[in-house]
Formats: structure tokens, C-alpha cells, sequence
């Protein structure tokens, strides 16, 4: 029968062999864990790795000095983020022993011991976990390949370590002896079931990339807003998540939609691939805002959406400054808070621009109509294929647009929800915009299609 290993430490203590250092468990090197040590993990370990990410991605934003690594990161944000974040993180562990402050908060042993020493102590207690591990998931072929004479030898000698660890007073010279024994024991019975230290962080990275690379194809994905469709609830350069798992999860490569949840809700801000044959923008990604579903037929007035012979209700504010930031005056645009279902958000339409009636297009099944927020410039449904229109069909849409990440200005700045204007906008359209949402219309839900 195979012998039992003794017990292994818990995270916050290690056994002891007598009762004396159990009583004195205060004062041995291997002490419970406090509230500083889970602050230095904190520190050192979540919050410093995903500070260095986050610096990492975004100094790729606006800088081409890497090369092909910038364009990566700036194409791949999320799935660049985390890998970096685990580097970073694998970086740092690997030279605790040399961070500031390691002593007196203790990264995994109690301050007071030497560099040398705390490095002997957690390798033993890692020893021991490793052996336990192995001892575990392996039983049965170790039981077969190692005799019993071999794994009582090896117990004992964790055995040794373990009291070390436990001893009073504490000898680093003992415990490394000790230690050094079991590893060799351990290597010689258990090789064929060890992992390298190499490996283990190649299998590291490799998670690190896999998970990054199934959050970006079924649950979240960073997009870059390359112009001004959808002012002024977007601006330029904007760096935004979007749910890909809301309309139901797609599987990569296979263009399926599991348990869909379609069509969107009219007024949400979807991302998806672009559906008009122009090979300008094939395989673009595009965003815009639902307007109409299928069996609806949909009309604009200037610009103003009609849905089913309805005029969807808006209100005017005032005013809205907007163009390119480059020296030169901003341009103006009528200001409108739009309301549609559930949906309140804000629209621009260009000053002296005529569009006229446009329509009527009818949405055929399994497709939706979308519309930029800047009405007189998106290159939207009303205007593909030439003028004829086009929808776009369920199978393009990625996702639905869900907060800014980027710039820091406007971090957290949600895409649907209450109308959000950018910073140093006149406080008169702040105003307008409250008294817009106060005197909200009571009929804001389209007829069904063939109603009127």
C-alpha cells in the first residue's frame, strides 16, 4: 500500500511536529498570513501587472516606434492586454525575492529572514505542494512504477522537511539539507510526472493567450472608432468593448450563432461586418444604431427617421460644436435628443444640409436598418447599394456596443443609457438635454409594420 504523505501546508501555516511550536506558531518563519502580505500580493502581483499592461497598450495607440508589435497591439487590444498582464505578472514573480518592501510585508514567509532564507523556505513549502500534487493525481502509476520501499523513503524525507519548516528555533542550513534531499528523491521517483519550470510557464503564456483569444471571439472585443458617424455619442478615436455574447455566442470559424438573441432592440449600437458588396469596404467592421426590424418600413426626413409611416419623436437642444481638432473653426450642427422604445440618445444633423425623403425601405426577415447618429454623414443602410438600401443581416452583426475604454477622458462613458455629451461642451446644451429627457414623449414605441 502506497505510504500517506503527511499532510501539506495550508496556505496561511505550516504543520508542525510538536506541540510546543504549535503554541509558539506565532514567532517560527512560517506564519499565518495578515493584511499586508495580501496588500503586497495585490500590489505587486494584480494591480502593478494590469498598470503595466494598460501603459503598454496605450502607449501602442499612439505610437508606431515597435513596428509590427505596435500594430499588433493596436489591432488586438484585449487579447494583447492579457498576455501582456501575464507576462508582466510572470515577470515579477519570478524576481520577488527582489521587490522592494519583500521583507517587512512578507511575500509568502514572515519579514526578519534573509534573502536566502526566504527563498529556501518558500521553495520547500513549494516542494511539498508539488510532491502532494503529484502524489495525488498520479497514485496509481506511481504505485506501479515506484516500489515501496522508494515511497516510504520519499515520505520520510518530505517528512524532514516539513518539520523543519516547523522547527524551533528555525535553522535555514537544516531546512535547506532537508529540502535538498526530498528534491533530490522527488526528481530521481517522480520525474516522469514533473513539469519543467520552463514548461509551466510556456503552458502559462499559452492559457493566457487561449483565454484571451475565446474572450475576443465569443464574449468581449475592442473596436477603434475611426470617424464621425456617430457623433456625438461617439467620437473620433474612441476605444470601446463590445458584448459579442448578448446576441447569443458565435462559434469561431464556423459562423454559427448559438441560442441566438435576435433581432437587436430598436435604438441599440451595434457592431458588425460591413453587408454592401462595395469592395471598398469589405471586411470592414462597422457601428451604427438599430432602427428598424424586420417587416418594418423605414423612411427619413432630413434625416429623421419614420418607421412604419411614424416619425420618431426628438427634441431639439441647441447648438453642437463639432469637426477635427485641428486649429481651424468647429462646425455646427443641430443637436437633437432622439427617443425611440426604451431608448433616449442624441443626434446632429449638419447645418444647411438637404437630404430630402429618402426611402421608403422595407426590412426584409433576418436583417436590421441601421442609421449613424451623425445623420447627414454616415455611410449607412439608407445609403448602400447605391441608394437603394440595405439592411444588415443577422449573420454580420458582431455585437452590441458596450462602454469607452479609451481615451481617459472618457473611460467608462456608456454607449447606450442616458445621453452623454464630451467634456467642455456649453453648459446651455447640458441644460437642453435635461429638459429634453424631462419632457419625455409618452409615445415613443413605433406601430406594428402595416398599422397605418
Amino acid at each position: 500500500m502506497k505510504p500517506a504523505l503527511p499532510e501539506p501546508p495550508a496556505p496561511n501555516e505550516l504543520g508542525t511536529t510538536t506541540t510546543a511550536a504549535r503554541e509558539t506558531a506565532d514567532t517560527r518563519p512560517v506564519q499565518k498570513q495578515t493584511i499586508v502580505r495580501y496588500v503586497f500580493w495585490l500590489l505587486w502581483f494584480l494591480v502593478l501587472p494590469a498598470v503595466i499592461a494598460v501603459a503598454i497598450v496605450a502607449w501602442c495607440e499612439h505610437s508606431a516606434a515597435l513596428g509590427e508589435f505596435a500594430s499588433t497591439v493596436r489591432d488586438q487590444s484585449i487579447p494583447a492586454g492579457i498576455v501582456l498582464f501575464t507576462l508582466a505578472e510572470m515577470t515579477l514573480y519570478y524576481f520577488r525575492h527582489y521587490l522592494p518592501f519583500v521583507d517587512p510585508l512578507g511575500a509568502s514567509v514572515p519579514h526578519g529572514l534573509s534573502r536566502e532564507a526566504r527563498r529556501d523556505v518558500e521553495g520547500a513549502i513549494q516542494l511539498l505542494d508539488e510532491a502532494e500534487r503529484l502524489l495525488q493525481r498520479h497514485d496509481k502509476a506511481i504505485a506501479r512504477e515506484v516500489s515501496p520501499v522508494e515511497r516510504e523513503r520519499l515520505v520520510r524525507a518530505l517528512e524532514r522537511v516539513k518539520a523543519q519548516l516547523g522547527a524551533e528555533p528555525f535553522s535555514d542550513k537544516a531546512l535547506r539539507d532537508a529540502a535538498q534531499e526530498a528534491h533530490g528523491l522527488v526528481d530521481r521517483y517522480l520525474a516522469p510526472w514533473r513539469k519543467s519550470e520552463t514548461r509551466e510557464y510556456v503552458e502559462a503564456i499559452l492559457f493566457a493567450v487561449v483565454v484571451a483569444l475565446g474572450l475576443r471571439a465569443v464574449v468581449v472585443e475592442a473596436f477603434k472608432i475611426p470617424s464621425g458617424s456617430m457623433l456625438p455619442t461617439l467620437q473620433i478615436d474612441d476605444h470601446i468593448f463590445v458584448n459579442k455574447f448578448i446576441y447569443g455566442p458565435t462559434v469561431p470559424f464556423a459562423g454559427l450563432r448559438i441560442a441566438p438573441h435576435l433581432p437587436p432592440d430598436r435604438g441599440d449600437v451595434i457592431v458588425f461586418e460591413f453587408p454592401d458588396p462595395d469592395p471598398s469596404h469589405e471586411g470592414q467592421d462597422f457601428i451604427k444604431r438599430v432602427i428598424a426590424l424586420p417587416g418594418d418600413t423605414l423612411e427619413a426626413n432630413q434625416g429623421h427617421p419614420i418607421i412604419n409611416g411614424w416619425a420618431v419623436p426628438s427634441c431639439r437642444v441647441g447648438l453642437y460644436p463639432y469637426g477635427k481638432n485641428d486649429g481651424h473653426a468647429a462646425q455646427y450642427g443641430e443637436l437633437y435628443v432622439e427617443f425611440l422604445g426604451d431608448m433616449a440618445y442624441l443626434t446632429v444633423y449638419e447645418q444647411g444640409a438637404i437630404s430630402g425623403s429618402e426611402g421608403p425601405f422595407h426590412v426584409g426577415p433576418n436583417e436590421v436598418y441601421v442609421m449613424g447618429d451623425n445623420r447627414h454623414n454616415s455611410h449607412d443602410s439608407r445609403r448602400w447599394r447605391n441608394g437603394e438600401g440595405a439592411g444588415v443581416p443577422f449573420g454580420n452583426i458582431r455585437g452590441r456596443a458596450m462602454r469607452v475604454w479609451w481615451p481617459s477622458s472618457r473611460l467608462g462613458t456608456p454607449v447606450m443609457g442616458d445621453p452623454v455629451l464630451p467634456d467642455g461642451m456649453p453648459s446651455e446644451l447640458l441644460r437642453g438635454i435635461e429638459q429634453c429627457l424631462a419632457n419625455r414623449p409618452a409615445d415613443t414605441t413605433p406601430p406594428a409594420p402595416g398599422s397605418k
